[in-house]
């Protein structure tokens, strides 16, 4: 067996900076994705508020179909009665 030479100081130093290098370009990257993954949770957020405000009034502001529905059942008898009566 033979024993490794030993490593220059100075080279170790280099080749450990390049590694930190390498690291933080990773990082920055992955918080510049966070960022954008942050953003469009938020922008989906806002959109989906959006959508149940909208949602919210349409249902307030529907035509009252029941109503309308009781409205025209009760006119039918009154109407079929007046008839009947002048009969």
């Amino acid at each position: 067996m033979t024993i490794p030479p030993p490593h220059d100081p100075v080279s170790v130093a280099v080749e450990l900076e390049k590694l930190r290098g390498t690291m933080a370009e990773g990082f920055a990257r992955v918080d510049g994705s966070l960022a954008l993954l942050v953003q469009r949770g938020d922008q989906t957020d806002k959109a989906i508020d959006d959508h149940e405000k909208r949602l919210d009034a349409l249902e307030r502001n529907r035509w009252p179909l029941p109503a309308v529905a009781a409205l025209t059942g009760v006119g039918a008898l009154a109407v079929s009665v007046w008839q009947m009566a002048s009969h």
